[in-house]
């Protein structure tokens, strides 16, 4: 009796070492610092709202739409100039870029809702561009200590980490509405303040989780990210189907709880996945542990192994700006000078403002847009509302599809950029011409596209300069955007839509009182912007061919190649060890 009662003990703290040892497993490893990322980036996409909330900073500020394309100008500005975010990434650990885009999420929407909801005196516009700035900055600091992170510590599945990722950012605009509309109702103003609190309050919840881990590439790497697309298709068609029926059906508070409780339980499926996993991990390391004669790792020989690598030569060190216009092989890792100076950079830089400056014109003046044209508010909502999906779409497809072709086709990534770039012209057309319900189709095109654009352009950086400073090149990228956005959306869209209201108004006899906001009715407003626009865009496309040529050889090798050779010799090191011990 009491040997049974011994035993019985022992089983009972066996098991709860067990589960003590898999929960810490679990919540200290690569796969829950996944999951944990997909919840930051689906609360981190404020930054796609605007359209939802300028309509109360133009009324309630008086603003013009060259005034209004201004703010979104600094908005974009913001939420892709992270030079500071990345080189600060580069030497230390991600929470402390986490920590840091909480801090001015938080400051710069709290600054916008306190001057909407006019707690404040009107601020200057100079102000107001500011606030924005620094609240959509935060987004830098954010992208920057997720993805960076995620590709380093999944750099064999980067194409699909990268699609999840953005597809999370882009539902995430869908995600904050549900929200709102639950917590707040119908009141615009008050999402400026959600804005404000909600990504903060996740990420500082959430940051202690993002780190680096160690460089291992298990065969089910890719398998399990697939896992994890197919439950966030289950949350975007979970949303279409919602906003349908919201802009169809007048919802009430309660079942804007329910369809949010909904939603939540969604976001954390994925849960199921990362358990799954560290399961199937947990289990090799209690074989291991069991087994007498553990199998010896491959390509190693049944002599003892020297752990000790050979010394190296010491190469002598160059300044970097003496070596910055002698770069190395494609996809070795560049320096920040070197990549910088590289005429692939610059094509690829170029190529972009072109294609996303006219993108982000229809993502920020899409409100603006549907009026001009004639739209019923209940439209304009609706396909503002579904944009985000659009966007998720688009992200997903090209992180998906993209990286089946260029694996198994050997397609250069480049080619699928000057599709993207390409695309979208047909949407700008009917807009321009105004074709009827040809907004509906513009808009999910133009979304798609947008979506793509950003996955397809990260993915081609960290292929063509490697991973070393990808902290820092990520964001050297994204400042593409913000300069496109300048160019088409304040100085084409916006000076051509208030130039036409002015028309528009004199030809009425009327006269624009000070702080009165500015409107233009009709086709007219936006037709020759976006014919500039569409010729842009295709500008952009050849250009975007010659990185095409340039790098066809490239992408014929097996460009992922050198991370699995380290990622075995890594798991070669760490069996060694293991066994050691």
């Amino acid at each position: 009796m009491a040997s049974s009662k011994l035993h019985g003990g022992e089983n009972v703290a066996s098991i709860w070492r067990n589960t003590k040892g898999f929960t810490l497993q679990v919540l200290t490893g690569r796969w829950f610092m996944a999951f944990s990322s997909f919840i930051i980036m689906s609360v981190s996409g404020a930054s796609y709202m605007f359209s939802l909330y300028s309509r109360e900073i133009k009324s309630v500020l008086g603003y013009d739409q060259s005034t209004l394309n201004l703010l979104s100008f600094f908005k974009d500005l913001g939420s892709n100039v992270g030079i500071i975010s990345g080189l600060i990434n580069e030497v230390t650990p991600p929470w402390v870029v986490l920590t840091l885009g909480g801090v001015l999420n938080f400051f710069g929407y709290f600054m916008i809702w306190l001057a909407v909801t006019t707690k404040i005196a009107k601020p200057q516009v100079w102000n107001m561009c500011l606030y924005i700035f620094i609240g959509a900055n935060s987004h830098c600091s954010t992208n920057t200590g997720i993805i960076v992170t995620s590709v380093k510590n999944f750099p064999g599945t980067r194409g699909i980490v990268l699609g999840i990722l953005g597809g999370y950012l882009g539902l995430s605009a869908a995600i904050i509405t549900q929200i709102y509309y639950a917590f707040y109702g119908n009141d615009s103003k008050s999402l400026i303040f959600l804005m404000a609190w909600l990504p903060t309050a996740v990420s500082f919840l959430i940051l202690p989780v993002i780190r680096h881990h160690k460089g291992v590439v298990q065969p089910n790497d890719s398998k399990a990210f697939y896992n994890f697309l197919y439950t966030t298709l289950v949350l975007a068609g979970f949303l279409l189907v919602v906003i349908i029926l919201q802009k169809t059906f007048t919802f009430t508070k309660s079942e804007y709880y329910v369809t949010s409780t909904l939603m939540l339980l969604l976001l954390i499926l994925p849960l199921a996945v990362v358990l799954v996993e560290e399961q199937k991990v947990w289990k090799r390391k209690q074989e291991n542990i069991n087994t007498e004669n553990p199998p010896k790792p491959l390509n190693i020989t049944t002599e003892k192994p020297n752990l000790e690598k050979p010394a190296k030569a010491t190469p002598k060190q160059v300044s970097c700006w003496k070596n910055m216009l002698r770069p190395p092989s494609r996809g070795d890792d560049y320096t920040i000078l070197q990549a910088l100076f590289s005429l692939d950079m610059v094509i690829l830089f170029v190529a972009t403002i072109c294609g996303l400056g006219g993108s982000l014109t229809v993502v920020n003046n899409l409100s603006q847009i549907g009026i001009s044209l004639g739209y019923s508010g209940h439209s304009i909502n609706t396909f503002v509302s579904l944009m985000a999906i659009w966007i998720y779409t688009g992200k997903i497809l090209q992180g998906v599809v993209s990286e089946i072709i260029i694996t198994k086709f050997k397609v250069p990534r480049p080619l699928i950029l000057t599709l993207i770039l390409v695309l979208p012209c047909v949407g700008y057309l009917l807009i321009a011409f105004n074709v009827p319900n040809g907004l509906y189709v513009a808009s999910i095109i133009i979304g798609l596209c947008f979506g793509a654009t950003w996955t397809v352009l990260f993915s081609i950086i960290s292929e063509l300069f490697g991973l070393k400073f990808y902290s820092t090149l990520y964001n050297v990228g994204s400042v593409a955007s913000p300069i496109g956005s300048y160019l088409f959306s304040v100085r084409v869209a916006g000076h051509l839509y208030d130039k036409e209201a002015t028309r528009q108004m004199k030809a009425l006899g009327l006269t624009r009182k000070a702080g009165e906001e500015l409107n233009c009715n009709g086709s007219e407003c936006y037709k020759m912007a976006f014919f500039i626009i569409t010729a842009v865009s295709l500008f952009g496309a050849l250009v975007s061919l010659i990185l095409v040529l340039r790098t066809r050889e490239f992408y014929k090798s097996d460009i992922y190649e050198k991370f699995r050779e380290e990622a075995r010799a890594t798991e070669a090191e760490i069996s060694l060890t293991e066994n050691k011990i």
